[in-house]
Protein backbone atom coordinates (compact mmCIF):
# COMPACT_ATOMS: atom_id res chain seq x y z
CA UNK A 1 0.00 0.00 0.00
CA UNK A 2 1.03 3.30 -1.07
CA UNK A 3 0.27 6.62 0.84
CA UNK A 4 -0.52 10.06 -0.90
CA UNK A 5 -0.12 13.14 0.72
CA UNK A 6 -0.54 17.07 -0.01
CA UNK A 7 1.78 20.11 -0.38
CA UNK A 8 0.75 20.84 3.36
CA UNK A 9 1.29 17.74 4.91
CA UNK A 10 4.34 17.05 2.85
CA UNK A 11 5.70 20.04 4.31
CA UNK A 12 4.77 18.86 8.05
CA UNK A 13 6.82 15.86 7.14
CA UNK A 14 9.83 17.94 6.18
CA UNK A 15 9.59 20.08 8.94
CA UNK A 16 9.38 17.30 11.82
CA UNK A 17 12.04 15.45 9.74
CA UNK A 18 14.87 18.43 9.82
CA UNK A 19 13.49 20.24 13.48
CA UNK A 20 12.67 17.35 15.52
CA UNK A 21 14.17 13.95 14.09
CA UNK A 22 16.72 15.97 13.44
CA UNK A 23 18.03 15.01 9.63
CA UNK A 24 19.81 18.19 7.59
CA UNK A 25 17.82 20.33 4.98
CA UNK A 26 20.65 19.47 3.26
CA UNK A 27 21.05 15.94 3.68
CA UNK A 28 17.56 15.35 2.30
CA UNK A 29 18.22 18.13 -0.75
CA UNK A 30 21.51 15.97 -1.73
CA UNK A 31 19.70 12.99 -1.68
CA UNK A 32 16.80 14.47 -3.64
CA UNK A 33 19.33 15.94 -6.44
CA UNK A 34 20.68 12.55 -6.73
CA UNK A 35 16.99 10.91 -7.52
CA UNK A 36 17.00 13.48 -10.34
CA UNK A 37 20.34 13.40 -11.20
CA UNK A 38 19.53 9.12 -11.57
CA UNK A 39 16.62 9.38 -13.47
CA UNK A 40 17.75 12.62 -15.91
CA UNK A 41 21.03 10.01 -17.01
CA UNK A 42 18.40 6.50 -17.16
CA UNK A 43 16.12 8.30 -19.53
CA UNK A 44 19.39 9.86 -21.48
CA UNK A 45 20.44 6.21 -22.13
CA UNK A 46 17.19 4.98 -22.78
CA UNK A 47 17.31 7.65 -25.56
CA UNK A 48 20.48 6.17 -26.78
CA UNK A 49 22.44 9.07 -26.15
CA UNK A 50 26.15 8.08 -26.57
CA UNK A 51 28.28 8.70 -24.10
CA UNK A 52 28.10 12.12 -22.44
CA UNK A 53 26.50 13.78 -25.26
CA UNK A 54 23.70 14.83 -24.64
CA UNK A 55 22.44 18.45 -23.14
CA UNK A 56 20.65 19.00 -19.98
CA UNK A 57 18.71 22.23 -19.09
CA UNK A 58 17.61 22.88 -15.77
CA UNK A 59 14.94 25.58 -14.81
CA UNK A 60 14.97 26.64 -11.62
CA UNK A 61 12.61 28.46 -9.26
CA UNK A 62 13.27 30.52 -6.08
CA UNK A 63 12.43 28.20 -3.93
CA UNK A 64 13.64 24.88 -2.32
CA UNK A 65 12.62 23.00 -5.34
CA UNK A 66 14.84 25.21 -7.77
CA UNK A 67 17.47 24.53 -4.77
CA UNK A 68 17.24 20.33 -5.81
CA UNK A 69 17.37 21.54 -9.16
CA UNK A 70 20.55 23.34 -9.00
CA UNK A 71 22.28 20.38 -6.57
CA UNK A 72 21.09 17.97 -9.97
CA UNK A 73 22.70 20.12 -12.27
CA UNK A 74 26.19 19.92 -10.31
CA UNK A 75 25.68 16.48 -10.25
CA UNK A 76 25.06 15.89 -13.99
CA UNK A 77 27.96 18.49 -14.86
CA UNK A 78 30.14 15.61 -12.13
CA UNK A 79 29.22 13.10 -14.23
CA UNK A 80 30.35 14.91 -17.78
CA UNK A 81 27.38 15.96 -18.60
CA UNK A 82 26.80 19.37 -20.33
CA UNK A 83 24.35 21.01 -17.88
CA UNK A 84 22.92 24.61 -17.54
CA UNK A 85 21.49 26.09 -14.96
CA UNK A 86 18.62 28.46 -15.99
CA UNK A 87 17.41 30.72 -12.92
CA UNK A 88 13.68 32.71 -12.87
CA UNK A 89 12.27 34.82 -11.12
CA UNK A 90 13.19 37.49 -8.38
CA UNK A 91 16.73 36.96 -6.72
CA UNK A 92 15.91 38.69 -3.69
CA UNK A 93 12.94 35.96 -3.37
CA UNK A 94 15.61 32.98 -3.59
CA UNK A 95 15.95 31.11 -0.21
CA UNK A 96 18.67 30.39 2.11
CA UNK A 97 18.86 26.98 0.71
CA UNK A 98 18.69 27.92 -2.65
CA UNK A 99 21.61 30.69 -2.39
CA UNK A 100 23.34 28.19 -0.50
CA UNK A 101 23.22 25.74 -3.59
CA UNK A 102 24.16 28.42 -5.86
CA UNK A 103 27.42 29.38 -3.88
CA UNK A 104 28.44 25.64 -4.40
CA UNK A 105 27.75 25.37 -8.03
CA UNK A 106 29.69 28.16 -8.74
CA UNK A 107 32.55 27.27 -6.56
CA UNK A 108 32.52 24.01 -8.82
CA UNK A 109 32.26 26.21 -11.99
CA UNK A 110 28.72 24.96 -12.97
CA UNK A 111 27.52 27.15 -15.75
CA UNK A 112 24.53 29.33 -14.06
CA UNK A 113 22.25 32.09 -16.58
CA UNK A 114 19.77 33.98 -15.76
CA UNK A 115 18.28 35.47 -18.92
CA UNK A 116 16.54 33.31 -21.68
CA UNK A 117 18.45 34.67 -23.97
CA UNK A 118 21.71 33.06 -22.32
CA UNK A 119 19.84 29.38 -22.86
CA UNK A 120 19.84 29.50 -26.17
CA UNK A 121 20.40 25.99 -28.08
CA UNK A 122 18.74 22.89 -29.06
CA UNK A 123 18.82 20.86 -25.47
CA UNK A 124 18.04 16.80 -24.80
CA UNK A 125 16.89 16.74 -21.66
CA UNK A 126 14.82 19.45 -19.77
CA UNK A 127 14.75 19.58 -15.64
CA UNK A 128 11.59 21.16 -14.40
CA UNK A 129 12.50 22.66 -10.61
CA UNK A 130 10.31 25.70 -11.28
CA UNK A 131 7.54 25.57 -8.86
CA UNK A 132 7.15 22.77 -6.12
CA UNK A 133 4.52 20.94 -4.00
CA UNK A 134 3.51 24.78 -2.19
CA UNK A 135 1.90 25.98 -5.72
CA UNK A 136 -1.63 27.33 -4.53
CA UNK A 137 -2.05 30.08 -6.80
CA UNK A 138 -2.82 30.63 -11.22
CA UNK A 139 0.80 31.59 -12.60
CA UNK A 140 0.69 34.81 -14.54
CA UNK A 141 3.23 37.28 -15.12
CA UNK A 142 7.07 36.82 -15.27
CA UNK A 143 6.50 33.27 -14.06
CA UNK A 144 4.02 32.00 -17.06
CA UNK A 145 6.22 33.83 -19.84
CA UNK A 146 9.10 32.12 -17.95
CA UNK A 147 7.03 28.62 -18.34
CA UNK A 148 5.56 29.52 -21.66
CA UNK A 149 9.90 29.61 -22.83
CA UNK A 150 10.39 26.40 -21.38
CA UNK A 151 7.08 24.88 -22.85
CA UNK A 152 8.63 25.95 -26.27
CA UNK A 153 12.18 24.58 -25.95
CA UNK A 154 10.41 20.96 -25.21
CA UNK A 155 8.20 21.74 -28.41
CA UNK A 156 11.34 22.91 -30.84
CA UNK A 157 13.69 20.53 -29.74
CA UNK A 158 11.44 17.55 -28.85
CA UNK A 159 13.31 17.49 -25.51
CA UNK A 160 12.19 14.88 -22.23
CA UNK A 161 11.15 16.37 -19.41
CA UNK A 162 11.59 15.38 -15.88
CA UNK A 163 9.77 17.21 -13.56
CA UNK A 164 11.26 17.51 -9.90
CA UNK A 165 8.81 16.72 -7.09
CA UNK A 166 5.79 17.45 -9.32
CA UNK A 167 5.32 19.20 -12.65
CA UNK A 168 5.63 23.12 -12.42
CA UNK A 169 1.63 24.55 -12.71
CA UNK A 170 -0.13 21.37 -11.41
CA UNK A 171 -1.88 21.76 -7.82
CA UNK A 172 -0.18 19.22 -5.46
CA UNK A 173 -3.51 18.08 -4.17
CA UNK A 174 -6.33 18.41 -6.61
CA UNK A 175 -4.12 17.78 -9.83
CA UNK A 176 -5.54 20.97 -11.32
CA UNK A 177 -3.47 23.32 -13.78
CA UNK A 178 -2.72 26.43 -12.14
CA UNK A 179 -3.22 28.72 -15.16
CA UNK A 180 -0.02 26.96 -17.79
CA UNK A 181 1.98 23.98 -16.84
CA UNK A 182 4.99 21.89 -18.43
CA UNK A 183 4.00 18.37 -18.97
CA UNK A 184 6.48 16.05 -17.95
CA UNK A 185 7.80 12.42 -18.73
CA UNK A 186 8.52 11.21 -15.78
CA UNK A 187 8.10 12.76 -12.54
CA UNK A 188 10.38 12.31 -9.53
CA UNK A 189 8.66 12.80 -6.33
CA UNK A 190 10.12 12.69 -2.96
CA UNK A 191 9.53 10.60 0.21
CA UNK A 192 5.48 9.84 -0.74
CA UNK A 193 3.42 10.08 -3.98
CA UNK A 194 1.58 13.50 -4.10
CA UNK A 195 -2.03 13.26 -4.46
CA UNK A 196 -2.39 15.84 -7.55
CA UNK A 197 0.26 13.20 -9.54
CA UNK A 198 -2.53 10.64 -10.05
CA UNK A 199 -5.74 12.73 -10.04
CA UNK A 200 -6.37 14.11 -13.87
CA UNK A 201 -5.46 16.11 -15.46
CA UNK A 202 -2.25 16.04 -13.17
CA UNK A 203 -1.99 12.53 -13.96
CA UNK A 204 -1.23 13.30 -17.24
CA UNK A 205 1.05 16.22 -16.91
CA UNK A 206 2.88 13.85 -14.56
CA UNK A 207 3.43 11.40 -17.10
CA UNK A 208 5.43 8.33 -15.30
CA UNK A 209 5.73 8.95 -11.56
CA UNK A 210 8.88 7.43 -9.30
CA UNK A 211 8.73 7.79 -5.84
CA UNK A 212 12.13 8.54 -4.25
CA UNK A 213 13.37 7.76 -0.77
CA UNK A 214 14.97 10.48 0.17
CA UNK A 215 15.22 10.27 3.93
CA UNK A 216 11.81 10.72 5.19
CA UNK A 217 10.49 8.23 7.55
CA UNK A 218 6.92 7.13 8.73
CA UNK A 219 7.11 8.42 12.02
CA UNK A 220 6.44 12.07 10.53
CA UNK A 221 4.01 10.76 8.11
CA UNK A 222 1.60 9.28 11.14
CA UNK A 223 2.31 12.81 12.73
CA UNK A 224 1.50 14.48 9.67
CA UNK A 225 -1.18 12.37 8.52
CA UNK A 226 -2.41 11.79 4.80
CA UNK A 227 -4.26 12.77 2.33
CA UNK A 228 -5.14 8.99 1.08
CA UNK A 229 -4.17 5.22 0.39
CA UNK A 230 -3.47 3.94 -3.02
CA UNK A 231 -2.95 -0.33 -3.37
CA UNK A 232 -0.71 -2.44 -5.22
CA UNK A 233 -0.41 -5.44 -6.88
CA UNK A 234 1.03 -7.35 -3.35
CA UNK A 235 -1.72 -5.77 -1.67
CA UNK A 236 -3.94 -8.53 -3.41
CA UNK A 237 -2.72 -10.65 -1.30
CA UNK A 238 -4.68 -10.03 1.47
CA UNK A 239 -8.19 -11.00 -0.46
CA UNK A 240 -9.79 -13.82 1.17
CA UNK A 241 -8.41 -17.16 0.10
CA UNK A 242 -11.11 -20.00 -0.46
CA UNK A 243 -11.53 -22.62 2.02
CA UNK A 244 -10.52 -25.71 0.47
CA UNK A 245 -13.90 -28.02 2.93
CA UNK A 246 -16.11 -25.39 1.69
CA UNK A 247 -19.47 -25.26 -0.05
CA UNK A 248 -21.51 -22.87 -2.43
CA UNK A 249 -22.81 -21.56 1.11
CA UNK A 250 -19.52 -20.84 2.62
CA UNK A 251 -18.75 -18.23 -0.14
CA UNK A 252 -21.79 -16.62 0.07
CA UNK A 253 -24.98 -15.72 -1.47
CA UNK A 254 -25.42 -12.56 -3.77
CA UNK A 255 -28.70 -11.30 -5.02
CA UNK A 256 -28.50 -9.32 -8.26
CA UNK A 257 -31.82 -6.60 -8.60
CA UNK A 258 -31.29 -5.27 -11.79
CA UNK A 259 -32.44 -5.33 -14.82
CA UNK A 260 -35.86 -4.03 -16.74
CA UNK A 261 -37.78 -4.46 -20.31
CA UNK A 262 -34.85 -4.49 -22.98
CA UNK A 263 -32.19 -4.43 -20.38
CA UNK A 264 -31.47 -7.47 -19.39
CA UNK A 265 -27.15 -7.12 -19.58
CA UNK A 266 -26.53 -5.15 -16.82
CA UNK A 267 -28.06 -7.69 -14.43
CA UNK A 268 -25.90 -10.41 -16.20
CA UNK A 269 -22.55 -8.52 -16.33
CA UNK A 270 -23.26 -8.07 -12.54
CA UNK A 271 -24.17 -11.43 -12.06
CA UNK A 272 -21.54 -12.64 -14.26
CA UNK A 273 -18.89 -10.32 -11.97
CA UNK A 274 -19.78 -12.07 -8.76
CA UNK A 275 -19.44 -15.19 -9.65
CA UNK A 276 -16.22 -14.61 -11.17
CA UNK A 277 -14.97 -12.81 -8.43
CA UNK A 278 -15.58 -16.24 -6.50
CA UNK A 279 -19.83 -15.81 -4.78
CA UNK A 280 -20.78 -19.04 -4.32
CA UNK A 281 -24.13 -18.66 -5.18
CA UNK A 282 -25.77 -15.76 -7.35
CA UNK A 283 -29.85 -15.03 -7.48
CA UNK A 284 -30.73 -12.45 -10.05
CA UNK A 285 -34.11 -10.96 -9.13
CA UNK A 286 -35.59 -9.15 -12.66
CA UNK A 287 -38.67 -8.31 -14.86
CA UNK A 288 -40.18 -11.19 -16.10
CA UNK A 289 -39.01 -10.65 -19.78
CA UNK A 290 -35.37 -11.08 -18.95
CA UNK A 291 -35.57 -14.80 -17.37
CA UNK A 292 -35.17 -16.67 -20.36
CA UNK A 293 -32.39 -14.65 -21.83
CA UNK A 294 -30.42 -14.46 -18.63
CA UNK A 295 -30.84 -18.49 -17.81
CA UNK A 296 -29.50 -18.84 -21.37
CA UNK A 297 -26.33 -16.19 -20.86
CA UNK A 298 -25.51 -17.37 -16.91
CA UNK A 299 -26.82 -20.99 -16.73
CA UNK A 300 -25.45 -20.89 -13.36
CA UNK A 301 -27.69 -18.39 -11.66
CA UNK A 302 -30.45 -18.74 -9.94
CA UNK A 303 -33.82 -16.59 -11.89
CA UNK A 304 -36.52 -15.12 -10.14
CA UNK A 305 -38.73 -12.47 -11.53
CA UNK A 306 -41.15 -9.72 -9.59
CA UNK A 307 -44.30 -8.18 -11.07
CA UNK A 308 -43.37 -4.01 -11.91
CA UNK A 309 -46.92 -3.78 -11.57
CA UNK A 310 -47.86 -5.29 -8.55
CA UNK A 311 -44.69 -3.44 -6.82
CA UNK A 312 -45.93 0.11 -8.08
CA UNK A 313 -49.74 -1.06 -6.69
CA UNK A 314 -47.49 -2.58 -3.87
CA UNK A 315 -49.79 -5.60 -4.03
CA UNK A 316 -47.42 -7.87 -1.37
CA UNK A 317 -44.53 -6.73 -2.77
CA UNK A 318 -43.24 -6.40 0.69
CA UNK A 319 -43.11 -9.35 1.72
CA UNK A 320 -41.64 -10.96 -1.36
CA UNK A 321 -38.97 -8.66 -1.22
CA UNK A 322 -38.46 -8.92 2.34
CA UNK A 323 -37.91 -12.68 2.00
CA UNK A 324 -35.78 -12.29 -1.34
CA UNK A 325 -33.58 -9.70 1.23
CA UNK A 326 -33.75 -12.37 4.09
CA UNK A 327 -32.08 -15.12 1.59
CA UNK A 328 -29.18 -13.17 0.70
CA UNK A 329 -25.88 -12.40 2.48
CA UNK A 330 -25.04 -9.63 -0.28
CA UNK A 331 -27.38 -7.43 -2.06
CA UNK A 332 -26.84 -5.69 -5.81
CA UNK A 333 -29.71 -2.96 -6.17
CA UNK A 334 -29.69 -1.03 -9.29
CA UNK A 335 -28.45 -2.15 -12.72
CA UNK A 336 -30.36 -1.30 -15.50
CA UNK A 337 -33.39 -1.08 -13.71
CA UNK A 338 -34.78 1.74 -15.34
CA UNK A 339 -36.76 4.95 -13.91
CA UNK A 340 -40.64 3.84 -14.25
CA UNK A 341 -42.38 5.11 -11.45
CA UNK A 342 -42.44 1.54 -9.84
CA UNK A 343 -38.65 1.86 -9.53
CA UNK A 344 -38.77 4.10 -6.46
CA UNK A 345 -41.11 1.59 -4.39
CA UNK A 346 -38.64 -1.06 -5.27
CA UNK A 347 -35.76 0.66 -4.41
CA UNK A 348 -37.33 1.96 -1.04
CA UNK A 349 -38.22 -1.56 -0.25
CA UNK A 350 -35.16 -2.90 -0.54
CA UNK A 351 -33.13 -0.66 0.81
CA UNK A 352 -35.75 -1.12 4.09
CA UNK A 353 -35.85 -4.63 4.29
CA UNK A 354 -31.60 -5.10 3.92
CA UNK A 355 -29.80 -6.10 6.69
CA UNK A 356 -26.98 -7.04 4.89
CA UNK A 357 -23.95 -5.14 2.83
CA UNK A 358 -25.76 -3.45 -0.41
CA UNK A 359 -24.52 -2.02 -3.20
CA UNK A 360 -26.34 0.48 -4.98
CA UNK A 361 -25.65 1.45 -8.55
CA UNK A 362 -26.69 2.79 -11.59
CA UNK A 363 -30.63 3.26 -11.76
CA UNK A 364 -30.72 2.53 -8.21
CA UNK A 365 -28.65 5.79 -7.23
CA UNK A 366 -30.54 7.60 -9.86
CA UNK A 367 -33.55 6.46 -8.10
CA UNK A 368 -32.26 8.33 -4.75
CA UNK A 369 -31.06 11.14 -6.19
CA UNK A 370 -34.48 12.30 -7.65
CA UNK A 371 -36.24 11.27 -4.34
CA UNK A 372 -33.46 12.36 -1.04
CA UNK A 373 -36.00 11.12 1.17
CA UNK A 374 -34.26 7.93 0.17
CA UNK A 375 -30.63 8.62 1.85
CA UNK A 376 -33.05 7.89 5.44
CA UNK A 377 -32.38 4.58 4.39
CA UNK A 378 -28.50 4.71 4.18
CA UNK A 379 -26.06 2.77 6.93
CA UNK A 380 -22.57 1.74 7.20
CA UNK A 381 -23.21 -1.22 4.84
CA UNK A 382 -24.41 0.60 1.91
CA UNK A 383 -21.39 1.04 -0.35
CA UNK A 384 -22.54 3.36 -3.56
CA UNK A 385 -20.87 3.61 -6.97
CA UNK A 386 -21.75 6.91 -8.75
CA UNK A 387 -20.13 7.79 -11.90
CA UNK A 388 -19.29 11.75 -12.13
CA UNK A 389 -22.87 12.32 -13.45
CA UNK A 390 -24.74 10.29 -11.14
CA UNK A 391 -22.60 11.38 -8.24
CA UNK A 392 -23.61 15.19 -9.19
CA UNK A 393 -27.27 14.35 -9.20
CA UNK A 394 -26.52 13.01 -5.80
CA UNK A 395 -24.99 16.17 -4.71
CA UNK A 396 -26.93 18.28 -6.40
CA UNK A 397 -23.73 19.87 -7.92
CA UNK A 398 -21.99 20.63 -11.58
CA UNK A 399 -19.77 17.74 -12.65
CA UNK A 400 -16.60 20.75 -12.76
CA UNK A 401 -17.13 20.95 -8.65
CA UNK A 402 -16.68 17.53 -8.19
CA UNK A 403 -13.68 17.41 -10.54
CA UNK A 404 -11.69 20.60 -8.37
CA UNK A 405 -11.36 18.44 -5.59
CA UNK A 406 -12.54 14.87 -6.37
CA UNK A 407 -11.20 13.61 -2.43
CA UNK A 408 -12.62 15.69 -0.50
CA UNK A 409 -16.27 15.65 -2.29
CA UNK A 410 -16.49 11.65 -1.82
CA UNK A 411 -14.96 12.00 1.27
CA UNK A 412 -17.49 14.85 1.91
CA UNK A 413 -20.29 12.64 0.89
CA UNK A 414 -19.71 9.15 2.67
CA UNK A 415 -19.32 10.83 5.83
CA UNK A 416 -22.56 12.73 5.59
CA UNK A 417 -24.65 10.13 5.52
CA UNK A 418 -22.37 7.06 6.89
CA UNK A 419 -21.40 5.05 3.74
CA UNK A 420 -19.03 3.60 1.67
CA UNK A 421 -18.90 5.39 -1.72
CA UNK A 422 -16.92 4.63 -5.11
CA UNK A 423 -16.85 7.46 -7.52
CA UNK A 424 -15.90 6.47 -10.74
CA UNK A 425 -14.05 8.28 -12.94
CA UNK A 426 -10.85 7.70 -14.87
CA UNK A 427 -9.12 8.09 -11.30
CA UNK A 428 -11.25 6.31 -9.03
CA UNK A 429 -11.64 7.89 -5.49
CA UNK A 430 -13.29 5.46 -2.63
CA UNK A 431 -14.07 6.69 0.77
CA UNK A 432 -15.48 4.84 4.16
CA UNK A 433 -17.84 7.11 6.68
CA UNK A 434 -14.80 7.36 9.04
CA UNK A 435 -12.80 9.45 6.34
CA UNK A 436 -10.33 7.07 5.04
CA UNK A 437 -9.99 7.44 1.39
CA UNK A 438 -8.21 5.17 -1.59
CA UNK A 439 -6.98 6.74 -4.72
CA UNK A 440 -7.32 3.31 -7.58
CA UNK A 441 -4.23 3.96 -9.64
CA UNK A 442 -5.15 0.80 -11.68
CA UNK A 443 -7.24 0.86 -14.95
CA UNK A 444 -6.35 1.83 -18.80
CA UNK A 445 -8.54 3.29 -21.25
CA UNK A 446 -9.84 0.19 -22.78
CA UNK A 447 -12.51 -0.31 -19.60
CA UNK A 448 -14.44 3.03 -20.79
CA UNK A 449 -17.37 0.74 -22.54
CA UNK A 450 -21.07 -0.37 -21.58
CA UNK A 451 -20.99 -2.84 -19.04
CA UNK A 452 -17.47 -1.97 -17.00
CA UNK A 453 -19.50 0.13 -14.20
CA UNK A 454 -21.93 -3.44 -13.49
CA UNK A 455 -18.94 -5.57 -13.91
CA UNK A 456 -17.55 -3.50 -10.93
CA UNK A 457 -20.51 -3.78 -8.97
CA UNK A 458 -20.50 -7.57 -9.39
CA UNK A 459 -16.68 -7.28 -8.35
CA UNK A 460 -17.50 -5.96 -5.18
CA UNK A 461 -20.39 -8.04 -4.23
CA UNK A 462 -18.51 -11.01 -5.01
CA UNK A 463 -15.63 -9.64 -2.45
CA UNK A 464 -18.37 -9.16 0.07
CA UNK A 465 -19.49 -12.72 -0.46
CA UNK A 466 -15.96 -13.51 0.25
CA UNK A 467 -15.94 -11.92 3.80
CA UNK A 468 -14.60 -8.79 3.24
CA UNK A 469 -15.49 -5.42 5.09
CA UNK A 470 -17.61 -2.55 3.19
CA UNK A 471 -14.81 -0.30 2.94
CA UNK A 472 -12.08 -2.40 1.61
CA UNK A 473 -14.66 -4.32 -0.55
CA UNK A 474 -14.90 -1.56 -2.42
CA UNK A 475 -11.33 -0.36 -2.76
CA UNK A 476 -9.95 -4.10 -4.13
CA UNK A 477 -12.63 -3.92 -5.73
CA UNK A 478 -11.82 -1.36 -8.05
CA UNK A 479 -8.40 -2.27 -8.00
CA UNK A 480 -8.77 -5.78 -8.81
CA UNK A 481 -11.35 -4.42 -11.40
CA UNK A 482 -8.78 -2.00 -13.10
CA UNK A 483 -6.27 -4.60 -13.43
CA UNK A 484 -8.75 -6.86 -15.08
CA UNK A 485 -8.66 -4.05 -17.32
CA UNK A 486 -5.00 -4.01 -17.87
CA UNK A 487 -5.47 -7.79 -18.54
CA UNK A 488 -8.15 -8.14 -21.12
CA UNK A 489 -6.67 -4.62 -22.85
CA UNK A 490 -3.04 -6.83 -23.40
CA UNK A 491 -5.38 -9.67 -25.00
CA UNK A 492 -7.85 -7.90 -26.68
CA UNK A 493 -6.47 -4.57 -27.59
CA UNK A 494 -7.32 -1.40 -26.45
CA UNK A 495 -9.91 -0.80 -28.76
CA UNK A 496 -11.55 -4.44 -28.50
CA UNK A 497 -12.20 -4.92 -24.93
CA UNK A 498 -16.27 -5.65 -24.10
CA UNK A 499 -17.24 -6.37 -20.64
CA UNK A 500 -18.04 -9.52 -20.62
CA UNK A 501 -14.37 -10.10 -21.48
CA UNK A 502 -13.74 -7.84 -18.94
CA UNK A 503 -15.48 -9.91 -16.25
CA UNK A 504 -13.72 -12.82 -17.77
CA UNK A 505 -10.68 -11.04 -16.63
CA UNK A 506 -10.97 -10.86 -12.86
CA UNK A 507 -10.51 -14.52 -12.00
CA UNK A 508 -7.17 -14.62 -14.66
CA UNK A 509 -5.95 -11.22 -12.80
CA UNK A 510 -6.53 -12.71 -9.14
CA UNK A 511 -4.55 -15.79 -10.08
CA UNK A 512 -1.76 -13.95 -11.79
CA UNK A 513 -1.01 -11.90 -8.80
CA UNK A 514 -1.31 -14.86 -6.42
CA UNK A 515 1.23 -17.20 -8.30
CA UNK A 516 3.94 -13.59 -8.45
CA UNK A 517 2.86 -11.44 -11.28
CA UNK A 518 5.57 -8.91 -11.88
CA UNK A 519 5.39 -5.23 -10.59
CA UNK A 520 6.64 -2.10 -12.71
CA UNK A 521 10.62 -1.91 -11.74
CA UNK A 522 11.68 1.16 -9.37
CA UNK A 523 8.43 1.23 -8.04
CA UNK A 524 7.28 3.54 -11.08
CA UNK A 525 3.31 4.18 -11.57
CA UNK A 526 2.31 4.10 -15.16
CA UNK A 527 0.20 6.98 -15.78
Amino acid sequence: MRYFVTGRQMKQIDQDTIERIGIPSLVLMERAALAIADAVEEMIVAEGKSGKSARILIACGTGNNGADGIAAGRILCGRGYEAVVLLGGNPDHETEEHRRQQRIAEALGVPIVREESESAGSWNVIVDAVFGIGLTREITGEWKTFLEHLCEIVRRDSAKVVAADTPSGIHSQTGRVMGIALRADLTVTFGYGKTGLFLYPGRTYAGNVRVAEVGFSNVSLKRAGWDCTSLEEADLAELPARQPDGNKGTFGKVLVIAGSRGMSGAAYFSALAAYRTGAGLVKVLTVPENRTVIQMQLPEAVVSVYDPEAIAAEEHSTDFLREACDWADVIVLGPGLGQEPYVEYLVEAVLEHAYVPLVLDADGLNTVASHPYLTRYFTENIILTPHMGEMARLCSCPISELKEDPVQAVKSYSSRYGVTCVMKDASTVISDKDGNVWLNTSGCSAMAKGGSGDVLTGVIAGLLARGMDCDRAAAFGVFLHGLAGETAAVKYGENGVLARSLADAVAQTEKENRTGRKTDKDGESRN
